[in-house]
This record gives structure tokens, C-alpha cells and sequence, in this order.
């Protein structure tokens, strides 16, 4: 199988912990040049292009400012930096519980994104870590929801990050969570669910349909305090929201999930007095670098618990 060309290194720094943005020219002949391209393919607009083209701030593999009149060449890589989108900052440090030369292990609060995706981009894990790291070449081994706190993965070195993101793909990493749910004495636990989950881009629910089953988790009760109950959840699949939908599905819905059972206003808002109280508690895998065995336990405790007036008062 033929082996594609990496990218040449970017020839413009990071800004604020995030990547600058990289655009690779397909093959045709539409285009005349880069410019009008880039008008053509992305959503900023004639006006905004032009802007950035005159002040230098679109530049090719060498470095060198993109103009108006640099012609189209398919294969061609250009660099920018795209504007920051206004973001709430999120108001709760992230923990890092464990570093070496190739691993870094974080304790993410809730309302973090892992990664910069979408209105979330400064404010992310990856962003975060690399400006209090000073570590630039940091990145995401997996990732992690965002109104879910715990253990993420990060990399240190880009060269070893296919091996930690396949143990992950490989399903070799063992994943335990925490959640603070309703309690019923009725419902038989421990139990394993399977259930086929759908997740439709655009729509925030998942849905779980008939068919071959694609999701796994079993569910263990912890203990219980009046109509409250602490739950071990380990997943054996990984779709998406896939805990959040199964604990919803059997009655006892995660405290402060905003989408399930139904979805609330409280999704879109930057509420940050009542948390999803969903943890990644554990994660334990064999270092596929060293051959380390590790095992990482995240010390949080999930405020519904620990303080559950406080918590429901926000």
C-alpha cells in the first residue's frame, strides 16, 4: 500500500496554545489562483480573505505571504491563523496527575472541551496544557466530552501519538466512570446493557434504535444515600454518550445531564452551578512505548455527592 506524504511543518507558531490552520489545494484547474480558492472553499468571506492576504497573514510552506496573485497550484499547502471565537472562560483548573517524557495525564474539569473544535477553542484541555506545560507538541491521545470531567490522555512527542491513539481504537485501555444518579431499589444491578446507538450530526440527543447492538456498558451500584446512588460505570464500546443514554434509559438519568432524558436549555448555556455528574475515574493500559503497566485513579469527587445541597443550589 502506498504511504501518504506527511505535510511539511507548519511555518507559522502556535497562538495561544492552537495550531494555525492548514490547507492543502486539491487537484484542478477551477482555480487561477490561491485566492480564489480560499474564497470559494471557506466560509469567512471575499472581504475577510482579501483582509488577511494584504496584511501577510496567509503564508505558504516556506513561510513566504500568499498574495491575491499567487497562483493555483493542486498540492500546494497554505497556513493561517483563524480568528478566536469569543469564549467564556472556564473557571476551574485542570489537574495533571501524571508526566514523563511521553505521557501527560490530566484531571479535566467539567465544561472543558478536550480539543478545539467549533465555539470551543482556546478554552480546551490541549490549548490549556500547552501553554502551562510550555509544551507545544502536546496532543490529544482521545478525547473526552466536555460536561464530563476526569482522565484524558495527552502526548508528548507527535512521532508516538498513532501508538497511544490505538490502544484507545484497539479498545486496550480499561475505562471506569463515576456517576452520581437517582437511586431505585427496584432496578436489578449489576447488570451489563446493550442497546444500538445513533448519533445523527446536527442533532445533540443520541438515540438508541432497534438493531444489532454497537453499544456495551456495565452498570454496578456503588452505595446509596436515600433517593441518591454512586454507580461504577465501565463502558465496554465507546459510542457516543453512550453511559449518559444507557443510565437514561434505565430510569436513573445522570444528575445535571442536560439531554437526557430530555434535552434543556441548559446545554446551550454556560451554566457552570450544576455539572453532569459524570467522571472518568480510571484508566489502566500497558504503555505501548515503554511496556510500563499504569494506572491512573482521578482523586475529584463528584460534588451531587460529596455536597448535594450545595450542588443542587448551585
Amino acid at each position: 500500500m502506498r504511504r501518504r506524504t506527511p505535510p511539511p511543518p507548519s511555518p507559522l507558531p502556535q497562538r495561544d496554545g492552537v495550531d494555525p490552520v492548514r490547507v492543502r489545494l486539491p487537484p484542478g484547474d477551477t482555480w487561477v489562483t490561491v485566492r480564489d480558492h480560499l474564497v470559494a472553499r471557506l466560509a469567512a468571506g471575499a472581504e475577510m480573505i482579501d483582509g488577511m492576504l494584504e496584511a501577510g497573514q496567509i503564508v505558504d510552506a516556506a513561510g513566504r505571504p500568499v498574495t491575491r496573485d499567487t497562483t493555483y497550484a493542486a498540492g500546494m499547502f497554505v497556513w493561517f491563523h483563524r480568528e478566536l471565537p469569543a469564549e467564556e472562560p472556564v473557571p476551574f483548573p485542570i489537574d495533571v496527575i501524571y508526566r514523563d517524557e511521553h505521557l501527560v495525564v490530566a484531571d479535566k474539569p467539567h465544561f472543558l472541551a478536550t480539543t478545539p473544535r467549533g465555539s470551543h477553542v482556546a478554552e480546551t484541555a490541549l490549548a490549556r496544557l500547552r501553554r502551562e506545560l510550555a509544551l507545544p507538541t502536546l496532543g490529544a491521545a482521545h478525547r473526552l466530552d466536555r460536561l464530563t470531567a476526569g482522565l484524558v490522555m495527552f502526548t508528548v512527542r507527535p512521532e508516538e501519538r498513532g501508538a497511544y491513539q490505538s490502544l484507545f481504537r484497539d479498545r486496550r485501555v480499561a475505562k471506569e466512570y463515576e456517576a452520581v444518579a437517582p437511586y431505585d431499589p427496584a432496578l436489578p444491578l449489576p447488570r451489563t446493557v446493550r442497546s444500538r446507538i445513533v448519533k445523527e450530526r446536527g442533532v445533540l440527543a443520541a438515540q438508541e434504535i432497534e438493531g444489532e447492538p454497537n453499544a456495551v456498558s456495565r452498570i454496578e451500584l456503588l452505595e446509596h444515600r436515600g433517593e441518591r446512588a454512586r454507580y461504577r460505570l465501565t463502558p465496554g464500546t465507546g459510542q457516543t454518550h453512550q453511559l449518559r443514554v444507557h443510565m437514561s434509559s434505565l430510569g436513573v438519568p445522570i444528575l445535571g445531564d442536560p439531554l437526557y432524558p430530555v434535552v434543556t436549555a441548559a446545554v446551550e448555556a454556560n451554566d457552570f452551578r450544576r455539572p453532569l455528574q459524570l467522571l472518568s475515574r480510571v484508566l489502566e493500559f500497558t504503555d505501548p512505548v515503554t511496556g510500563r503497566e499504569h494506572r491512573f485513579v482521578s482523586p475529584r469527587v463528584l460534588r451531587a455527592w460529596s455536597s448535594y445541597e450545595e450542588w443542587a443550589t448551585g
